[in-house]
C-alpha cells in the first residue's frame, strides 16, 4: 500500500494540536475524513484543515471504502466500541491513550484486532520523542552503570473546571475516562517506564481523595518492581499548590534527571561531570510515532513500539495502583 488513507473519529483538542495535522505531514499518509459527536465542530475542523469529507457518525466513517485505517481520538469510553467496529471492518487502528477505561476493554480490543488480523497501535508517543529516546540510549548504553531505581513525582494545582460546581470535565469522570488524572497524565509516565525498564510486576500503593472536588483519587503513592529488576516509586498529587514534574534514574555510576511534561533538559551526572541534552518540542508532538505507524502499515513490520499489548499493560498498572 503506497498511501495510508486515514479516517479520524473525534475533533477535540488532541486532534487539533497534537495529532490530526501530522497525518498530512507524514509521507505516504493522508487524512481523508473526520467525524465526531459535535457535527458543527467536525465540519469546522474539516474546513480549516482541508479534509475532503466528514461523516455523520463513526460507523459510516469506519465503513467508508476510501478509508484504510482508523484513528480514534475520542474520550476513552468509546475506544473499545470503535476499535471492535474497525476490526470487524478489517481496518487497522491507532487509538488515543489511555487505551480504554479498563484492562478488560483493552483485552477485548487486542483480541478483536488479532482475530481480524489487523494491527492495533496506542498513542503513547513518548516512546518516539528525541528526549526520551536519549534517556533510553543513556540507560541501555550503561552511561550510569547498572540501574538501581527510578522515582517520579508529578504535582498539579487544580484546574478551574475541577473545582467548579457545574458539570465536571470528562477526565475526572471514571465512567468516561476510567479514572482521574492518574489515568490521563500518569499513564504517559507508566507507559514510558515500561518501555525503559520492562513490564511492571509487583505493585503496592496508597491513595485517597483529599480535596473532594471529584470522585477519583487526587493523591497517590506507589512502589513497584520492573521485570528487569529495577525498583520504582511514584507520587502524584492533583490538588497541590504548585506544579512539580521531576523524575530521577539512579545507577551504580551516576544518575539521570528529567521531566515528563515540561520543556526541560535531560541531565546526566557521573563522576566525570554533568551533561545536559535539550530537545525542542516537536509540533505536532505525535508525528514521530505516527511516522512509524504509517511505515509499519506500509509493510515494514515491527517498527512501532506502542501497540495494543503494551497499552494494555499500562492499563493493568493503573488498575493495580488504585485497586479497590
Amino acid at each position: 500500500m503506497d498511501e495510508i488513507r486515514w479516517g479520524m473519529i473525534g475533533c477535540g483538542d488532541v486532534a487539533e494540536r497534537k495529532s490530526g495535522p501530522a497525518f498530512n505531514l507524514v509521507p505516504h499518509s493522508r487524512l481523508v475524513a473526520v467525524t465526531g459527536r459535535n457535527l458543527e465542530r467536525v465540519k469546522d475542523y474539516a474546513r480549516r484543515h482541508g479534509i475532503p469529507k466528514w461523516h455523520p457518525d463513526g460507523e459510516k466513517l469506519i465503513n467508508d471504502p476510501e478509508i484504510d485505517a482508523i484513528y480514534i481520538a475520542t474520550p476513552p469510553d468509546s475506544h473499545a466500541s470503535y476499535t471492535l467496529q474497525a476490526a470487524r471492518a478489517g481496518k487497522p487502528v491507532y487509538v488515543e491513550k489511555p487505551m480504554a477505561r479498563t484492562l478488560a476493554e483493552c483485552q477485548a480490543m487486542v483480541a478483536a484486532c488479532a482475530k481480524a488480523g489487523v494491527p492495533l497501535f496506542v498513542a503513547y508517543y513518548r516512546r518516539c520523542l528525541p528526549a526520551f529516546l536519549k534517556i533510553k540510549e543513556l540507560v541501555d548504553g550503561g552511561a550510569i552503570g547498572a540501574v538501581r531505581c527510578v522515582t517520579a513525582r508529578l504535582f498539579y494545582p487544580p484546574r478551574p473546571e475541577d473545582v467548579a460546581h457545574a458539570e465536571l470535565p470528562w477526565r475526572v469522570r471514571p465512567e468516561i475516562s476510567g479514572g482521574g488524572y492518574l489515568y490521563d497524565l500518569a499513564s504517559h509516565q507508566i507507559d514510558y517506564l515500561d518501555f525503559l525498564f520492562g513490564p511492571f510486576t509487583s505493585i503496592t500503593s496508597q491513595f485517597t481523595n483529599q480535596a473532594g472536588w471529584y470522585s477519583p483519587e487526587d493523591i497517590i503513592a506507589a512502589a513497584w518492581t520492573h521485570s528487569s529488576g529495577v525498583i520504582g516509586s511514584g507520587t502524584w498529587c492533583f490538588s497541590a499548590g504548585q506544579r512539580l514534574d521531576e523524575a530521577e534514574i539512579i545507577g551504580s555510576a551516576g544518575r539521570i534527571t528529567f521531566s515528563f511534561f515540561e520543556q526541560a533538559p535531560v541531565r546526566l551526572e557521573t563522576d566525570a561531570g554533568a551533561e545536559e541534552y535539550l530537545y525542542p518540542r516537536r509540533d505536532p508532538i505525535q508525528q514521530p510515532l505516527i511516522e512509524l505507524v504509517v511505515d509499519e502499515l506500509r509493510g515494514a513490520k515491527g517498527l512501532c513500539p506502542s501497540t495494543g499489548e503494551t497499552g494494555a499493560r499500562t492499563n493493568w498498572v493503573l488498575e493495580q495502583i488504585v485497586k479497590k
